[in-house]
């Protein structure tokens, strides 16, 4: 559990400084927002790398967390904003599953 929020809290500051740093948009909160969103898929993602999670679960559990992302985003900023979260977390939750799957072990813990 300490792995995956070390997972979350880099995936965020480093994503938010690229976002900020390189892409510079208007608003900071939202960055933070998507930062958020980037380092939650890499923390849940380490998180659920492990075999006692069965895939059926790994998929529920990360459609529970996009579909937070997606509430929280919409209370804060408005749905159309909020979607691009969902888009960010997919990609970088099937990018970790992706990697793990060229390991032998197929998974990034081992």
């Amino acid at each position: 559990m300490q792995k995956a929020l070390i997972y979350f809290l880099l995936g965020t500051v480093v994503s938010f400084l690229i976002n900020y740093f390189l892409l510079s948009s208007e608003s900071v909160g939202l960055e933070i927002y998507y930062a958020v969103a980037f380092g939650a898929a890499w923390g849940i993602a380490y998180y659920l790398d492990t075999p006692h999670f069965t895939l059926p679960k790994k998929l529920g559990l990360s459609f529970v967390a996009m579909g937070i992302l997606v509430l929280i985003g919409t209370l804060i900023f408005s749905l159309e904003l909020a979607i691009p979260s969902i888009l960010k977390f997919s990609m970088v939750f099937v990018a970790y599953y992706l990697i793990a799957s060229f390991r032998g072990s197929k998974s990034l813990r081992n």
